[in-house]
């Protein structure tokens, strides 16, 4: 048989077989993709835009579950551990697809809110930024700078833990019992942390050494 011969059956059969709406008919097709020509995959495009994703298996067979369990008449797991189907913990993954919405691609959101019922999570939903050690350092310094201000010296007692108020920035604002809009309390063990910060001065930045030296830092 001839090479184009062998190449028309291998797009008529997957086309073929592909049309029957079922999840093997996709694996098929996705087995065939090797041996199609440019317009048979265009004629699968238009058939279904996932036939043959480039995302990972695991998250077309997780996609494929929730799709099972909803058809059978099941409601939307949106939390992990709500329902588990085949070692796969779906609520798991719906909670991960909205929360990394961002991250699908634009055929991915399409499968997911058109065929799933997924939206993206809201702003008041997402976990907020984890902070970095330099966010921590800026925390506690504003504590630092706030309980300078109240005493008017740097003494702090090595157990001493000090509040403040943090807003949706991460750092730290405002005086004592003074929580603005969008602020939350914290409490900071601001002993513990001038103590550290004494003991790693030969560590610390010409910047940092400045900024603790001018609301009385005392270095030995």
């Amino acid at each position: 048989m001839s090479a184009s011969r062998l190449s028309s059956s291998a797009d008529s059969a997957a086309l073929s077989f592909f049309s029957a709406p079922t999840s093997l008919a996709l694996c098929a097709a996705t087995a065939w993709a090797g041996a199609l020509s440019e317009e048979r995959r265009e004629q699968l495009e238009g058939i279904a835009p996932s036939w043959c994703p480039s995302w990972p298996v695991e998250w077309q067979r997780a996609f494929h579950l929730v799709r099972v369990h909803l058809d059978a008449g099941g409601t939307l797991p949106t939390m992990p551990g709500e329902v588990v189907r085949q070692g796969e913990d779906l609520g798991r993954w719906v909670q991960s697809v909205r929360l990394g919405w961002d991250q699908l691609t634009s055929v991915q959101q399409w499968m997911c809110e058109q065929v799933l019922g997924i939206t993206p999570a809201g702003q008041d939903e997402r976990p907020p930024p984890r902070r970095t050690q330099a966010d921590k350092w800026a925390m506690n310094y504003e504590a630092a700078k706030q309980y300078y201000e109240r005493e008017g010296h740097l003494r702090v007692p090595r157990k001493h833990v000090e509040r403040i108020a943090v807003g949706g920035d991460g750092n730290g604002s405002g005086g004592s019992g003074d929580w603005g809009e969008g602020q939350e309390e914290r409490e900071l063990r601001l002993g513990a942390w001038i103590s550290n910060q004494r003991s790693r001065a030969a560590t610390l930045s010409p910047e940092r050494m400045e900024q603790l030296s001018a609301i009385g830092m005392r270095w030995t």
